[in-house]
């Protein structure tokens, strides 16, 4: 699954905690407080000119379109994550969208779709008789809800794409990554295990929560760490319904002399295991937190203990929010936020969310007849879709990883950019690529439902 929900896939314990700006359903009203100058563009997203804006709309009979709005579902685990980032990013991107003319002249009515981590079937059924497409969401376990998508032709552009039968699924479009059958941090390992930290090769170690998707991920991880020339000495499992005490944990690593760790978790439990790796004097040479960990709860969980431990995370390639002095489209998020949702914190998941809203728009902008197939279409034909500036290019047309990464490190202070020898601005661009030689499982296709894509209408 993305990593960003990565706890999620344990069931309990190991799911994502909500921060305590991330509550509640409903997203914060428009203060009416204008910012900066980006955020009162009236149609222009970073380097992405007239995304939304008035128009003459062609009458259409499309499910979930009317003379004036477009109906879209969000898919989110709100009711059980407590985290209102999908929800939140919806409400923003919309709200200034709407405000700019919308698409065409329709505005954006975004649906919250909340599978609360085990209903994902009921409300992707829901979309399926209302919505004109899912738009920049995801749930943990969304495979669960694939072939119900694709069996009522429903276009899906997720924030990001968790579960193998959902990864490269038909009538999906990411804006970036994860892509089928591939590691998607060949980049990533490359830099630990061969230039930051080579001593760490041969002693790799996998900590993960006992459920069966994420014993699926430890496996891919083992075999993409030997892959790419390294060797996974140590593995366990922690239980899902949590851990009261992570010393002999801690112990295990250190007696296996665990140089580089793997952590397929939740990152309060990751906080307490460094802790309890600081507390017996052990730190590996690198700790792989992963992109969950992203964002402000985990440095001020885990503390002092950062100031010895070395946390890295990709972001895929998408733009650090560290990078807003440099990068103008992030500074635009943050700034659209403080105008839509004024108290709403901006994640990883809420970018990456802008990502798939920004695709759609501009898709279903350049569709001289609003239709499902025209949409779908145009976003996939994008060979170097970069937000506006907000990741770098993803080429939709390929089946291979992109080659572009981005590595940030926990500190005790917070999250800041690695050191990770980037060419390309904010990213490493020389990612090689390891495609699984274990079969896993294949993501659903329209052809597993009896259908084609002549279908799509």
């Amino acid at each position: 699954m993305r990593r960003t929900l990565i706890g999620a896939v344990t069931v309990v314990a190991v799911l994502l905690t909500g921060c305590s700006t991330r509550s509640g359903d409903d997203p914060a009203p428009d203060s009416g407080q204008k910012t900066s100058p980006a955020a009162q563009q009236s149609s222009d997203f970073g380097t992405l000119k007239d995304v939304c804006g008035p128009g003459t709309a062609k009458p259409s009979s499309v499910q979930g379109v009317s003379d004036d709005e477009i109906q879209v579902g969000v898919l989110s685990d709100i009711g059980f994550t407590k985290r209102s980032e999908f929800v939140d990013a919806a409400k923003v991107f919309t709200s200034w969208c709407n405000d700019a003319g919308g698409i065409n002249g329709r505005d954006l009515a975004p649906v919250t779709r909340d599978a609360k981590l085990m209903e994902v079937r009921q409300r992707v059924m829901e979309a399926c008789k209302a919505d004109f497409a899912l738009v920049g969401g995801g749930s943990a376990l969304d495979s669960l809800g694939v072939k119900d998508r694709l069996k009522c032709l429903l276009p899906n552009f997720p924030a990001q794409s968790s579960q193998i039968g959902a990864i490269g699924s038909d009538l999906q479009a990411l804006a970036s990554g994860p892509t089928a059958g591939y590691f998607q941090y060949a980049g990533y390992y490359s830099w630990l295990l061969k230039e930051k930290y080579p001593d760490s090769a041969a002693k790799a170690g996998i900590i993960a929560g006992d459920a069966p998707v994420t014993k699926v991920l430890a496996a891919q991880y083992k075999e993409a760490v030997a892959g790419l020339g390294g060797k996974v000495s140590y593995s366990d499992l922690y239980p899902a319904a949590g851990v009261s005490d992570w010393s002999p944990y801690a112990q295990s690593i250190k007696k296996n002399g665990v140089k580089g760790l793997v952590f397929l978790g939740d990152f309060p439990s990751l906080a307490k295991l460094e802790q309890a790796l600081t507390g017996i004097g052990y730190t590996p040479d690198w700790i792989d937190a992963n992109s969950n960990a992203y964002g402000p709860a985990f440095p001020q969980l885990a503390g002092a203990a950062l100031d010895k431990q070395h946390n890295y995370a990709e972001l895929f390639a998408s733009a650090p929010l560290e990078s807003a002095s440099d990068n103008p489209a992030v500074q635009q998020v943050i700034d659209l936020f403080e105008k839509y949702a004024p108290g709403k914190q901006v994640t990883y998941p809420a970018l990456r969310a802008f990502s798939s809203w920004l695709l759609f728009a501009t898709a279903a902008r350049d569709c001289a007849e609003l239709t499902r197939k025209c949409v779908y279409e145009n976003a996939t034909k994008n060979t170097d879709f970069t937000a506006g500036g907000l990741q770098a290019p993803f080429d939709l047309t390929s089946e291979e990883p992109p080659r572009c990464y981005s590595v940030v490190e926990a500190t005790a202070k917070g999250w800041q950019a690695a050191d990770f020898k980037p060419d390309q601005g904010a990213y490493r661009c020389d990612a090689p690529t390891y495609k699984y030689k274990t079969d896993y499982g294949k993501p659903a296709t329209l052809a597993d439902v009896g259908k084609s894509l002549s279908d799509l209408t």
